[in-house]
């Protein structure tokens, strides 16, 4: 068991994990070259564990040591406890559900081991809004898509505000980053795949075609929020494929597509 230790400095060096969380380029940065994650509040604090990610630390605010005592009798690592005024100079915001941990990070498995398992894959590009991919991975989580597979210039699923967003979903669904991009599509095609990329091109079909072809293995290729798809990404796709609109409007942001796509193209149950 740990035993909670109080810390009242803000620059205690042993609160550095917690350091500035809001500013973005700097977590960006840190926190993949230092092999960890921040997970905020409990519900994903138990997800990371269950998933199982080593804690590296607790930060707790007092009130969250009752909530929290499980988790804190099976920790190794140390739990500190801070009032809330601490907290938020330690992080840069009010850390309004009151528990954080600090976690590391998994390697990652190669491409090819996430679709051994898998009928259904979800391969996002270029998608560089946290809160966009982590809702994406909790759609993916719901509606039956096994694996998802990110280009080298997606957003870090492991940041705090896609693992919030995500409601912990980012633990559940199996992912990689693929290294070679877009020649790595090729892999889903060796797999037996049938690659669909969501675009208005001239030869797209609509959702409803594609779902009624029951292609057995399907992987659907989302593009980044205000480009889309690359030409690359687009030549090296099997299919186009585009969700019918009305009232004018074009397209949906890429979270709402990744949601109307997966339940379209959902294996049968």
């Amino acid at each position: 068991m740990a035993e909670p230790v109080t810390v009242e400095d803000p620059d205690d060096p042993r609160l550095r994990d917690y350091t500035s969380l809001t500013d973005v380029a700097l977590r960006r940065r840190r926190e993949p070259a230092e092999g960890l994650f921040i997970a905020e509040g409990e519900k994903v604090v138990r997800r990371a564990l269950a998933a199982g990610h080593p804690m590296r630390s607790m930060l707790l605010s007092a009130k969250w040591a009752g909530p929290m005592r499980d988790v804190i009798e099976a920790a190794t690592a140390p739990v500190y406890l801070v009032s809330p005024e601490v907290a938020e100079q330690v992080t840069g915001y009010h850390v309004h559900r009151g528990a954080l941990a600090s976690m590391e990070r998994n390697a990652l498995p190669p491409p090819e081991d996430l679709l051994d398992g898998t009928d259904r894959v979800a391969v996002f590009e270029d998608i560089v809004d946290h809160a966009n991919l982590g809702a994406a991975f909790r759609n993916a989580a719901a509606l039956g898509v096994g694996a998802v597979l990110l280009s080298p210039r997606c957003a870090d699923p492991l940041y705090r505000r896609a693992v919030k967003v995500s409601m912990g979903a980012v633990f559940h669904v199996p992912w990689t980053r693929l290294t070679t991009w877009p020649d790595d599509l090729a892999l889903l095609r060796g797999a037996g795949f049938v690659t669909a990329a969501l675009c208005l091109s001239e030869r797209s079909v609509t959702l409803d075609e594609l779902a009624a072809r029951r292609h057995p293995r399907l992987a659907l290729v989302l593009g980044t929020e205000g480009e889309g798809l690359t030409p690359g990404a687009l030549a090296a796709t099997d299919a186009h494929v585009r969700i019918p609109m009305d009232a004018g409007v074009d397209s949906l942001n890429v979270a709402a597509a990744s949601a109307v796509a997966f339940y379209a193209t959902r294996p049968s149950r």
